[in-house]
């Protein structure tokens, strides 16, 4: 009896993964959506070791002209997931008018957040720039950037919004294929206009800018042509996309402007992180530059695992299968906090040949160097928010938890904690950067019990 009761937690253990259904699934969603995130972050790093070759200053400039950038991508993630929330659980009840009509809101609304930032990065880009550092030589070289990239601001919102949507019905070979040729496209033409190779002429930070609007264009372009020649579930006529009224926008608007306001709160929180990152110094925030592009390479599995999980709970959850929605989260959960600790030692493994590449001062690459010590460390706590916010809870319907947690945190206990080390304990760029983590701590926690009330549950399906 007693052998029995030793094997009985093994067996349950055994039994809780012991579903080849939900693994056939998670892989043929997670595989794609990992590996463009890969091919993404891969080719951002080499970007930024291509920006590395004209030294920090360029790479801070960079930096900081794309906080305005990641505010965007952040507040179009958060519209187009917040729509996706609702394409995957209409996909479970086979609604596909519906899936156009929440496309149709998505586009719109992305749109016009699109607007406002292109209206900043082209008119008052300089302005922008001054949040985040005094520095003049970083203000001039960010703005020349963001008055040439600006200009994608656009189609990028398009290609979200369809991204986001594809992936929620299950499709997401089709944005893989288009994103990673795009990237590729970028890296190639960022080597040539950056550097003068390949017969280009050698436009420095301005050629990064000219090659990544490039990308984004044809990655738009060829997104849609692909959606509509395939004659995707997708690829809704103009009157489809507009068949909304009042009362559909505010079914929808209701569970997706929490989501939305998640992100931008959440964006605003990071860029503040980097405003005092910039005021420590410009090899500080040069420093966070370089660690942010392995660290994006480090999370690329994860956000595979965060999607795949995503789509796979709000399938259920409109199928009404709630208990298997349950299910299928908690082994994600306990996958990716497997996953974060294995891949948080390989980080510490890399991250000094990775660093040798980078032609920037050795104050530089020491800080680079101790801060992805603190990410190797504090990875499983930020993957294991990541799948409860974006893979469950979100896919549940549960945004206004989420945007109190994840968007108030930030502010109350995040930024707080960096403006305490740089500027009243003065400490070094690292230990701000660990300071920062007790906000992580903190929304692990309370993310935990929620997950466990199974008060995240909710059909939107049903309401649209």
């Amino acid at each position: 009896m007693k052998i029995r009761a030793t094997w009985q937690p093994a067996n349950r253990l055994a039994d809780f993964f012991r579903d080849r259904e939900y693994f056939s699934r998670l892989f043929s969603l997670a595989f794609p959506i990992a590996l463009q995130n890969f091919v993404m972050s891969s080719l951002n790093m080499v970007g930024i070791m291509l920006i590395g070759q004209l030294g920090e200053t360029p790479v801070a400039a960079v930096g900081l002209a794309n906080q305005l950038f990641f505010l965007l991508t952040l507040s179009l993630f958060g519209i187009s997931s917040g729509a996706a929330m609702f394409t995957a659980q209409l996909w479970g009840k086979g609604d596909i008018p519906n899936i156009r009509r929440v496309l149709g809101f998505c586009l719109l609304f992305s749109l016009g957040v699109a607007l406002i930032f292109m209206g900043v990065a082209l008119l008052a880009p300089g302005a922008a720039l001054r949040l985040y550092s005094q520095d003049p030589l970083v203000i001039v070289t960010g703005s020349g950037y963001l008055r040439i990239f600006g200009w994608s601001y656009l189609f990028m919102a398009i290609t979200f919004s369809y991204a986001a949507v594809l992936r929620s019905i299950g499709d997401v070979k089709r944005p893989l294929f288009v994103s990673t040729g795009a990237l590729v496209l970028n890296t190639l033409l960022s080597y040539g206009l950056i550097l003068g190779k390949l017969g280009f002429p050698a436009l420095g930070v301005q050629g990064a800018a000219l090659a990544a609007l490039i990308a984004r264009i044809l990655e738009c372009l060829v997104l849609l042509l692909l959606t509509y020649w395939h004659r995707s579930p997708v690829a809704a006529g103009l009157g489809e996309l507009l068949r909304i009224d009042k009362s559909f926008v505010w079914r929808v608007i209701k569970p997706v402007l929490p989501v939305w306001l998640n992100e931008l709160l959440w964006s605003l929180g990071v860029t503040t992180y980097y405003a005092i990152y910039a005021h420590i110094g410009t090899d500080s925030v040069a420093a966070m530059n370089i660690a942010a592009s392995i660290d994006s390479l480090a999370l690329v599995v994860f956000v595979g695992i965060g999607n795949a999980c995503a789509i796979l709970v709000g399938n259920r959850i409109g199928a009404g299968e709630e208990d298997l929605a349950y299910r299928y989260a908690a082994r994600s959960l306990v996958l990716g906090i497997a996953a974060a600790i294995l891949i948080g030692g390989l980080v510490l493994l890399a991250s000094q040949p990775i660093l040798s590449f980078y032609k920037v001062a050795p104050g530089v690459i020491e800080y680079s160097r101790r801060i992805l010590l603190v990410i190797a460390l504090f990875l499983w706590v930020r993957v294991s928010n990541m799948i409860l916010i974006i893979g469950i809870f979100r896919s549940g319907g549960d945004t206004r938890f989420s945007l109190t947690v994840d968007g108030g945190l930030i502010w109350l206990v995040g930024v707080p904690a960096a403006y305490l080390g740089a500027f009243v304990l003065h400490l070094p760029i690292y230990w701000v950067y660990l300071l920062v983590m007790s906000d992580e701590l903190t929304k692990f926690v309370i993310g935990l019990f929620r997950f466990a009330s199974r008060k995240w549950i909710h059909n939107l399906a049903a309401a649209v």
